[in-house]
């Protein structure tokens, strides 16, 4: 890959330092001081902390997540990925993430068809009776790990349950998941390259298995709908629907585990630290509109996903910087939410930003342009949903010690979120 010019500033942060992962936003705010581009040293690519630019790039289609249909890799004299982790890499060619126009739009219209079109909203007395199980199993105990026992299973099983794979089983898809999204970590190891190539390999078999299965007897669920396309016509390959389903269900509940877990240990915070706010925002989070506004402020404030990159296609000038084919660009999304160009004391916790009219501009959680999260609905309704069932039920719940975030910058989520509350029944 070309080097970055270096007219530009350069930063250096490390992604694998507590002190960075814990809390990146004093650097990335550095980042922004410094410039609309920078050199992240560590990464060895330009990158972006403004919200305009970050957006913008986003949807510019001089920028992309391959560049396969526009040059081989070789001609750069990128390496051909190491043998051991090939197998990862080609399943990764089917995936929609990974792929630009014609060939994502393809793969993207067939989802959006049996994905999207589907009514989210019909799935709402699923996920509130979902909520209220959860917590009727451990409610009584007087305290939990709230992210294990409440953040993680209602994405996971909500996500199977719409594919139809079986909920129960739920910890072995998530242990094939974690060990697959590992490979996006900073400086990966090659113990974790040989466990994420390993649990690919376990999980497009499984996913076979069912595939094979629901042929035979098709039901009525995602994986059902996406064989009738894909059997119907040339929509999809046999490997792209592996793909596809795998990414359907990792995408489905990862980013989401963080995204309840983190809006979670807001609110707790912000109960210990602004007991009059948080009678007001009991009030708000009651209603329908209150509790999205409330999600999307979490969103904003500490999304699960702080970084996207993308690669020129072509040359061009960006903010006065020459990019060639190839050349990298980090794209801050953690860092867009908290740009004070776009949210005023973008450090506060202020879900009345979204209920005012008119409201700023979305947060960047979910991306932009035709890579925008397919799921983002989907993440939203649960979000707005799993939040206030938690405080409805568990009115005196508090955190039982400062939670922590993990060495993961590719999702920036908790390690545990552990909590106790007063009483045997709901609050009493």
């Amino acid at each position: 890959m070309s080097e970055t010019p270096v007219s530009i500033a350069r930063v250096t942060f490390d992604p694998s330092d507590p002190a960075f992962f814990q809390s990146p936003y004093a650097a990335y705010d550095q980042m922004r001081q410094a410039g609309r581009l920078v050199h992240w040293t560590n990464y060895g690519f330009a990158a972006t902390a403004h919200y305009d630019l970050v957006s913008a790039l986003l949807r510019d289609r001089r920028f992309g997540r391959d560049i396969s249909h526009v040059i081989n890799p070789a001609e750069l004299g990128w390496p051909e990925p190491a043998d051991h982790v090939k197998p990862f890499y080609a399943f990764e060619k089917g995936s929609m993430l990974e792929r630009e126009p014609p060939v994502h739009t393809r793969l993207r219209g067939l989802v959006n068809r049996a994905f999207v079109s589907r009514a989210i909203d019909q799935l709402q007395p699923r996920i509130e009776r979902l909520c209220e199980d959860l917590i009727d199993g451990f409610i009584e105990a007087g305290e939990a790990d709230l992210l294990a026992q409440y953040a993680t299973p209602i994405p996971v099983i909500v996500i199977a349950e719409l594919l139809g794979l079986p909920p129960d089983d739920a910890p072995l898809l998530l242990d094939w998941s974690h060990r697959m999204v590992a490979m996006y970590q900073f400086n990966r190891s090659r113990a974790v390259e040989d466990s994420a190539v390993a649990a690919t390999r376990d999980f497009s078999d499984y996913v076979r298995q069912f595939i094979a299965e629901r042929r035979r007897r098709p039901a009525d669920d995602l994986i059902s709908s996406l064989i009738a396309a894909r059997d119907s016509g040339d929509r999809l390959n046999d490997d792209e629907l592996v793909t596809t389903i795998i990414l359907l269900m990792n995408a489905g509940h990862e980013a989401t585990v963080h995204a309840i877990g983190n809006g979670l240990k807001i609110l707790l915070e912000q109960r210990q630290s602004e007991p009059a706010h948080w009678l007001r925002l009991l009030d708000v989070m009651a209603t329908e509109e209150g509790a999205a506004a409330i999600a999307e402020e979490t969103l904003r404030l500490d999304p699960p996903l702080h970084l996207f990159t993308r690669y020129a296609l072509e040359p061009c000038d960006i903010e006065g910087q020459s990019f060639r084919i190839g050349d990298k660009v980090g794209l801050l999304l953690g860092a867009a939410n908290r740009d004070p160009a776009i949210y005023a004391r973008p450090e506060e916790f202020d879900p009345d930003r979204f209920l005012t009219r008119p409201a700023p501009p979305q947060p960047m959680s979910f991306g932009a342009g035709i890579h925008f999260c397919v799921g983002a609905p989907l993440a939203r309704l649960e979000l707005r949903l799993a939040l206030p069932a938690l405080f409805r039920r568990l009115p005196h719940l508090r955190l039982s010690t400062q939670p922590v975030f993990g060495d993961t910058f590719h999702f920036h989520g908790l390690t545990a979120l552990p909590c106790k509350w007063t009483g045997s029944r709901d609050g009493d």
